[in-house]
């Protein structure tokens, strides 16, 4: 797989986003730093575009740095929820990865179990509560909009429950626990690249494990049956299809020991970093990370031109 279209990205100013107001600002900058050093090394003129702590600034951020075509680097609230999308929509600059719908969609985890569920997509069972307590245990809770598995909890029992004390249950989904292998299936162009099996030596892929060296081990292609992996393979192509992503978006799936995977979440903008799953599997495909930000960026597009309403969503 090689990519060799970029003579006419050449002449183009493109800035990579980076930085911004959630709580995945550092791993963003990291993404960020990666990508563009990636661009440059094509003989791209691309530079950084650190944007603030400030959604309200990003506007005259972007104007001011003559930023012709964007490569979005920005993980979570604001970066991956469609905010930033619609922004460059307005200012009309051509960007990467999906649209503003599709992104919306993806960052709202329990709006993406209902679509994934219309379209016989199989996910993790909901717990319903008794009294304000999980009807049963073990049970796994994390945020409705975040992402990189920030405030994910693997709760035990009532007591662990009580423990937590979420103040707004809402806001959180709460799920069974569903044991057996994690695995993350990237989607280029519409295609399943080789699966990445993660192993967490604590148990638990939590933010310390996804971003801390040697706390998870990682097998590509993962260990599974050849049936086992083209299921996985085809569930993350549909699951990406159903919900309007485009560009490099990845699925992530745990398979129990039935063999059956489910459907944990999709990231329309996944990591870029050293230790990224997106670059672990592009890499098993025999293309490497500067040539995966090119096929990536060839793919920035508008979601709306002023005489339609088709494209990315």
């Amino acid at each position: 797989m090689v990519v060799n279209k970029n003579q006419g990205l050449k002449a183009i100013r493109i800035g990579v986003l980076m930085g911004g107001a959630s709580s995945e600002r550092e791993i963003s900058l990291r993404s960020g730093h990666a990508v563009l050093e990636a661009l440059l090394s094509k003989g791209l003129n691309a530079f950084a575009v650190e944007l603030s702590k400030h959604p309200h600034d990003w506007s005259e951020q972007i104007i001011a740095a003559k930023v012709e075509r964007a490569f979005i680097a920005l993980h979570g609230t604001y970066g991956e929820d469609g905010c930033i999308q619609g922004l460059l929509e307005i200012l009309r600059i051509p960007y990467t990865g999906s649209g503003v719908l599709a992104s919306s969609v993806c960052m709202h985890k329990a709006l993406t179990k209902s679509i994934l569920a219309q379209h016989h997509l199989p996910t993790p069972v909901d717990v319903p509560l008794e009294n304000g307590v999980p009807v049963s245990f073990p049970v796994f809770v994390k945020p409705v909009a975040e992402g990189s598995s920030v405030g994910l909890h693997h709760v035990a029992d009532a007591a662990q429950w009580h423990a937590l004390a979420l103040s707004d249950t809402s806001a959180w989904l709460i799920e069974s626990c569903v044991v057996g292998k994690e695995i993350a299936a990237s989607v280029l162009n519409g295609k399943a690249l080789a699966l990445v099996e993660i192993a967490p030596k604590s148990g638990l892929y939590d933010f310390e494990s996804k971003y801390t060296a040697g706390a998870t081990e990682y097998y590509c292609p993962a260990r599974l049956s050849d049936e086992v992996k083209a299921r996985c393979q085809d569930l993350a192509e549909r699951a990406v299809a159903v919900l309007g992503c485009i560009g490099a978006p990845r699925v992530d799936l745990i398979v129990p020991e039935s063999g059956e995977p489910v459907i944990l979440e999709v990231n329309t903008i996944p990591g870029m970093t050293s230790t990224s799953l997106l670059p672990k599997a592009a890499a098993r495909e025999g293309l490497g990370f500067a040539d995966l930000c090119m096929a990536i960026l060839q793919d920035a597009m508008l979601a709306y031109t002023p005489h339609s309403r088709t494209g990315k969503e």
